[in-house]
């Protein structure tokens, strides 16, 4: 079968014919349909990421298929099944082997793209915002890069869970889409001003960044007392340095996180995670924007999109 891999950290990424492989105990093999991609991705290659495989890898961290093969100690009722995996690696292939324990079954309706798009960019924005900010209803959300793959998500999650949203992203056209998502406010980031902007707007309880960069401290000092930041990533390069009075004057808050890092000590935060966001989707309450959905023939191309920052939400490579 063909995948799409990396043999060495800052390498670029090619295919390969590898063999089709079998599951071992507790796990499946899953017939790749979809596979979304992240900024992570990018990062994975250059061999920035938090965590390093071993090499060589097949990149894809999100993918949704059918379960072909069980390995042992599996459930049978697995098999045929449609699910969506966040496998952290393996997802640019046309098959994969995976640990049971990660499948989550998809909602009736719910195509394969729309499940690729889903687990990375909702999850983290729905874990961030409930879990670790507890955004509370009425509260004012700043979201940075509001059109990227995970910043979109959070404004269509801070509007269900009932704040106000205040949307900053690069461009009119970008500013439109998180307007369709539901932000109240938009911001160009590409105007300046972004601290005058959201004060004359009351200021933010919640700040959603996964940017960094200026941006970053131009939000925090936009932030009302008691304001929580919540720590995404770094899409503009940039790793911002926090000087510590500055957050002991507001009482803030900032709060780190790697979404992906709980399948090592707290999965059930994901897994709960997840029941409530695919219930909300089966209920017609969230959306996925996808704007590409390109071939694996073209995984260079959909990778070149993300790097360019010329998507917006989410890029879907399949593998049909």
């Amino acid at each position: 079968m063909r995948a799409f891999r990396i043999a060495e950290f800052g390498a670029p990424p090619q295919f390969d014919s590898i063999a089709m492989p079998d599951p071992g105990p507790g796990a499946v093999r899953v017939r790749i349909a979809a596979c979304g991609l992240n900024f992570a991705d990018l990062l994975m290659i250059e061999g920035r990421y938090q965590e390093r495989p071993p090499l060589p890898v097949t990149l894809g961290m999100e993918l949704a298929g059918t379960v072909e093969a069980l390995g042992a100690g599996v459930d049978p009722g697995l098999l045929g099944r449609r699910v969506a995996v966040f496998a952290g690696s393996g997802g640019l292939a046309e098959a994969g082997c995976f640990p049971a324990a990660r499948c989550v079954p998809l909602p009736e309706g719910m195509t394969f793209e729309a499940a690729a798009a889903f687990q990375v960019a909702y999850g983290t924005s729905h874990v961030a915002l409930d879990h670790k900010a507890r955004l509370a209803p009425g509260e004012t959300l700043l979201v940075l890069g509001a059109a990227g793959g995970v910043g979109l998500t959070a404004v269509e999650i801070g509007k269900r869970m009932g704040a106000r949203v205040i949307a900053c992203a690069r461009g009119s056209e970008r500013l439109e889409v998180a307007r369709a998502a539901g932000a109240d406010h938009l911001i160009d980031s590409d105007a300046g001003g972004l601290r005058e902007a959201v004060k004359a707007l009351g200021g933010a309880d919640v700040v959603y960044d996964p940017v960094g960069g200026d941006l970053f401290t131009e939000a925090m000092r936009a932030c009302k007392p008691e304001a929580r930041i919540l720590v995404i990533g770094f899409a503009s390069g940039d790793v911002p340095q926090i000087k510590a009075n500055h957050l002991m004057v507001k009482n803030l808050t900032v709060i780190g996180l790697y979404w992906g890092g709980y399948l090592a000590f707290r999965p059930e935060v994901l897994t709960d995670s997840l029941t409530t966001l695919f219930r909300w989707h089966s209920e017609g309450g969230l959306s996925p924007h996808v704007s590409h959905v390109l071939p694996l023939d073209r995984a260079d191309e959909a990778l070149a999109l993300l790097r360019e920052r010329k998507a917006t939400g989410k890029v879907v490579v399949t593998m049909g």
